[in-house]
């Protein structure tokens, strides 16, 4: 593991913003801080990035007690962006990778390749306060990741972008886990934690609720729901009580089912019933996605 969070409590006078929070994260993957407003994955981030202090509990990096030299090795994009607005656009990227430790020439060098992939190059002279929200957003980004650090955690990353710049930014993030870099974004967006997410936690309330891979969990709510395709003809299917047509539709020459298995019946049952029927065309089973587990986990524990 590469980090790990053990038994972490932070209050706040009388609010108790994380109760007893464990989450493990691994080596070279995209992890997901999940949970509603106020659930406390700012307050953990905040921790991790020893912005300030646990109560109780102790934060490894590597195996060992994080220390403030740590924070060098990590890139941090906090969900409330903030740039100089009378600042040039470069001089301002210049000076932040300054602070990461790079030298004026090397943060130049590697600032041009990135303002050029972004797409940004042509802003280099201008003031930050002309750049739209978006755009201000890929500086941010790009200031982030330049100094290259093994530990990257993105608070709310597509916020304000649009669908074109959102999937330039994922591209980017999976590039940067190939290339060994460990990832934790915090995000409301469940589509994007389908698509980038190895493991995540879902906090809520202050606490861990749910934890583990996305594929795993997502096979733990399966409602032993397929869908099922056959070619279209005339008569109807007969399925027993055990597998219960919830809709069915014909789409161009095919018939389109949705099917409910009872306990103890399998996809390979269900393909025995209806190969005397009908000829198969495909089968998948519909898991749940993971904004339909996000919204029934918390509403399980009683989000407020």
């Amino acid at each position: 593991m590469i980090l790990e969070a053990q038994h972490i409590e932070k209050k706040f006078g009388d609010f108790r913003a994380l109760d007893d929070v464990s989450v493990s994260v691994r080596q070279g993957t995209i992890f997901g801080l999940l949970g509603p407003n106020g659930a406390g994955k700012t307050t953990l981030i905040r921790l991790i990035n020893r912005i300030s202090r646990p109560d109780k509990g102790v934060i490894l990096l590597d195996g060992r007690p994080m220390t403030d030299g740590d924070v060098q090795r990590i890139g941090y994009l906090p969900e409330e962006r903030g740039l100089y607005k009378k600042m040039k656009v470069g001089e301002q990227a210049v000076y932040l990778a300054q602070l990461k430790g790079l030298s004026r020439r090397e943060a130049e060098k590697r600032l041009i390749q990135w303002f050029e992939k972004f797409e940004i190059a042509s802003w280099w002279n201008r003031p930050v306060e002309e750049l739209s929200k978006g755009m201000q957003q890929k500086v941010q980004f790009i200031v982030t990741v330049l100094h290259e650090p093994s530990l990257l955690i993105f608070d709310e990353p597509f916020s304000g972008f649009d669908p074109v710049n959102a999937t330039l930014l994922k591209n980017e993030i999976l590039a940067l886990r190939k290339k060994g870099a460990t990832v934790i974004f915090s995000t409301h967006n469940m589509a994007s934690v389908e698509e980038l997410c190895d493991d995540i936690a879902l906090i809520n309330k202050s606490k861990v609720v749910l934890s583990g891979s996305v594929s795993h969990i997502r096979r733990s709510y399966s409602r032993n729901l397929f869908e099922v395709v056959t070619l279209a003809i005339d008569s109807p299917l007969s399925l027993s009580a055990e597998y219960r047509i919830q809709s069915h539709r014909t789409l161009e020459g095919e018939e389109i089912y949705r099917i409910a298995l009872s306990e103890g019946c399998s996809a390979n049952s269900l393909l025995s019933a209806i190969m005397p029927q009908r000829q198969i065309v495909s089968i998948n089973e519909l898991l749940p996605s993971m904004n339909d587990i996000f919204v029934e986990t918390v509403k399980e524990g009683g989000a407020e």
